[in-house]
């Protein structure tokens, strides 16, 4: 291969920075080949490197009695009981969704399976949290249906469940969609597989599909912004294939069940590099790959692209000697077409060769554990809403509260999301109790007496109006949703998707996001056990709105005390537990009304510190011991659209046509339509409210509001008593409440 001259303009296309280019020149004491560099651009980016979000990521607490493996693998893993392991991760597609939005949302969904069965696990369950613009734009529309589409497909295929999720629609994230994947799986504890080479000697077999030219430079794709240009870069997204990501599964599985693998790592972001790099990196020793031995599907590829390539569904295996036989076999056997492509060395080089001749040689940890880090400037934007939300134009003097519930259960972020779940096989392998559109998935394990909840959590309006509650919030939304179920939260795995890191303004919402997650995981001891970071979520029009997307395992470890959603019976007793809201700060009413302007910042209730976390343990508690002695009928996270909103979800999810009356004492806006975090709204059968007043008085820290009771008639009534006197603020039957919640944009 002929090597060009390595200039400015090929430093500066790769996204390598002139001092990172110096630093190159001095840990290799030579110019570079074009493939080192391109190795080196792949490594260093943000994508593979987290060189502007380590500083960071140290903030978080990622060490608790249930975790068996933290961040730094493929994935993090709890354990579930005496023999059993959780393992799981979050991850995002983002870019390659922008561009490609079948085949970015797919390639996403396969590459977190693999993170998961690479560790010993088998999947049992798919999360998707997605963000979108505005629907009604052909763009917008494009982008929606093509993921949808690709996350559907790629899980039904390979046979997983996509049991929950989020989907938000906002103008911030048009152009710039967010795709973030989360995958969960069972082990036997003794399963437990690291991306770690022990043994020089041991040897690196390549199974899955042929490496070709999709994918080239993808890990640097992911961390740049969307520009003109860069949305043309269709090469840098790859292609998927489930039929192959099941094939490979099972062998994967099965190997590791045998023994005979020594580490294993998938061939995800920057391929063959990023696989070879890591899994020596991290056993402190070398590697050498032979090209030519690399299975192909495109003609006369040269080493800067066979080392790119992001081909989907390939792994890399680290095989003893002793027992290559006995691997190949099994790989045979699924036709997963193995090849013995290197061997592990002591030498802690990573050396690949071409043709007989060497093209890349540099030193293992340099390009993996020991990359650059950066500390960013973080900057509170000068824009940055202070003092408290006043509305402007009159709207809250005069809001007809019945027609801002519909408006809010119409929105496409609020409103139900058959229209996505029917697409999805919620229900393959069978363990599914409760899928999407509960508050949390819960999930029948084998072997285990004990049942898997699954959340996911944030509001990208709440981080953009107050990063440090709104991270905390994302923590206590995705926690509220495992406990309304009967769960106890496991631990927790981060998608931090944010704008440019290198714009101090930028930085700060990441910042103060992560400090607020760090905040809340302490305080109610969750550890975080790995995730994804995901910046440079920007397009000509700004940057996204700042998403840290929390998803959660949890327990529930007794089956007979399953909180189902949705009220179940007349006369059961309605109760607020935590603090209603003082406005309507941070609130998707008031963005809505304020055409966009954004309500901030969050206001503490009077009385209570800006902390969410410490109400938020306290509501833990009383939750914990009110599902204990199973006082609950039902109970509903208070999130987007507030009270109202929660009021409405409960009497369309009861079994039977219900109704509730409802009396608030004080200003009604607010306390219907305010989203203070940290609020949940529960019902309680009659048989059980003298023992559930009796536990209240035990809980004496929690504020506890009682709100009315269900009813026969079907249709929901709120009266408010406020300065005013009496007033009836909303009657509306059940039916148009349904009507409203069912608005489809894209009827399947």
């Amino acid at each position: 291969m002929t090597q060009p001259a390595i200039t400015p303009e090929i430093i500066d296309e790769h996204g390598l920075k002139p001092e990172e280019y110096r630093l190159i020149l001095d840990i290799l004491g030579r110019e570079p080949t074009i493939t080192e560099l391109g190795i080196f651009s792949v490594m260093w980016s943000e994508h593979c490197s987290y060189k502007n979000s380590k500083p960071l990521l140290r903030l978080l607490p990622t060490e608790g009695p249930a975790v068996l493996q933290g961040p730094g693998e493929n994935a993090g893993v709890v354990a579930f009981g005496d023999k059993l392991a959780i393992c799981f991760k979050m991850e995002s597609h983002n870019h390659p969704s922008a561009v490609e939005p079948y085949q970015g949302a797919a390639t996403g969904v396969g590459g977190i399976l693999r993170d998961i069965f690479t560790m010993g696990a088998r999947p049992v369950a798919l999360v998707d949290a997605l963000f979108f613009g505005q629907p009604g734009t052909p763009e917008v529309d494009r982008v929606v249906q093509g993921v949808v589409h690709g996350i559907a497909d790629y899980g039904n295929c390979v046979g997983v469940p996509t049991v929950a999720g989020q989907v938000t629609f906002a103008p911030a994230f048009a152009g710039n969609p967010l795709v973030n994947a989360m995958a969960v799986g069972v082990m036997p504890k003794e399963n437990l597989t690291l991306a770690q080479a022990r043994t020089p000697g041991s040897i690196v077999v390549y199974y899955g599909n042929a490496t070709g030219r999709d994918g080239v430079h993808g890990a640097t794709f992911a961390s740049v912004e969307l520009t003109e240009e860069t949305m043309e870069q269709r090469s840098a997204v790859q292609v998927g294939d489930p039929f192959m990501g099941k094939k490979i599964l099972e062998a994967t599985l099965e190997l590791i069940h045998s023994g005979a693998v020594e580490a294993i790592q998938d061939m995800g972001a920057a391929g063959l590099t990023c696989s070879g790099c890591e899994i020596a990196g991290r056993g402190r020793l070398g590697m050498k790959l032979d090209l030519d031995a690399v299975p192909q599907r495109a003609e006369s590829m040269n080493p800067y692209e066979m080392m790119l390539s992001e081909s989907q569904e390939r792994m890399l295996a680290i095989i003893p000697p002793e027992r290559v036989r006995e691997a190949m076999a099994i790989l045979e056997k699924w036709e997963v077409n193995p090849a013995i492509v290197g061997e592990v060395t002591e030498d802690g080089l990573f050396t690949v060769y071409h043709q007989g001749e060497i093209c890349a040689k540099v030193p293992a940890l340099k390009i993996s554990a020991e990359s650059p880090v950066y500390n960013r400037e973080a900057k509170q934007p000068e824009a940055f809403p202070t003092g408290p939300y006043v509305p402007t134009g009159g709207w809250a003097d005069n809001l007809n509260t019945e027609a801002a519930l519909l408006e809010l259960l119409a929105h496409p972020t609020i409103a139900g999301k058959a229209w996505i779940h029917e697409q999805y096989d919620t229900m393959v392998q069978t363990n599914t109790i409760l899928g999407p559109g509960a508050g949390a998935a819960v999930l029948r394990v084998e072997g285990s007496s004990h049942l898997l909840a699954i959340s996911t959590g944030v509001d990208p309006l709440k981080v953009a109006c107050d990063p440090y509650l709104g991270g905390q919030m994302a923590v206590a939304e995705a926690a509220l949703n495992l406990w309304s179920v009967g769960a106890v939260p496991l631990g927790l795995t981060d998608n931090l998707n944010f704008g440019n890191p290198e714009k101090p303004e930028q930085f700060w919402y990441f910042k103060r996001a992560v400090e607020g997650i760090s905040h809340a995981a302490r305080e109610l001891d969750i550890p975080v056990t790995g995730g994804n970071v995901s910046l440079y979520n920007e397009n000509p029009t700004g940057p996204i709105w700042p998403t840290p997307t929390i998803g959660m395992v949890g327990t529930v470890e007794f089956p007979e005390r399953l909180v189902r959603p949705g009220f179940k019976e007349p006369g059961e007793q309605l109760y607020a537990l935590g603090t209603l809201a003082p406005d309507l700060s941070g609130s998707w009413l008031a963005w809505l009304k304020e055409n966009g302007r954004l309500p901030a910042p969050l206001t503490p209730p009077p009385g209570h510190q800006a902390s969410l976390a410490p109400r938020m343990k306290r509501l833990a508690a009383l939750i914990e011991e009110a599902v204990a002695h199973g006082l609950f009928s039902s109970v509903q996270d208070v999130s987007e659209g507030g009270l109202a909103v929660a009021l409405a979800e409960s009497l369309l999810f009861a079994p039977k046509p219900l109704g509730a009356s409802i009396f608030l004492q004080g200003p009604s806006l607010p306390l219907l339509f305010g989203e203070p975090g940290a609020l949940i709204l529960a019902s309680v059968s009659p048989v059980h409210i003298d023992q559930f007043e009796y536990m209240l008085s035990y809980h004496t820290e929690v504020d506890i509001t009682e709100l009315g009771v269900t009813t026969e008639h079907p249709s929901l009534v709120v009266r408010s008593a406020d300065t005013g006197g009496e007033t009836k603020k909303i009657n509306l039957p059940l039916s148009r409440l349904r009507k409203a919640r069912s608005r489809e944009p894209y009827p399947t």
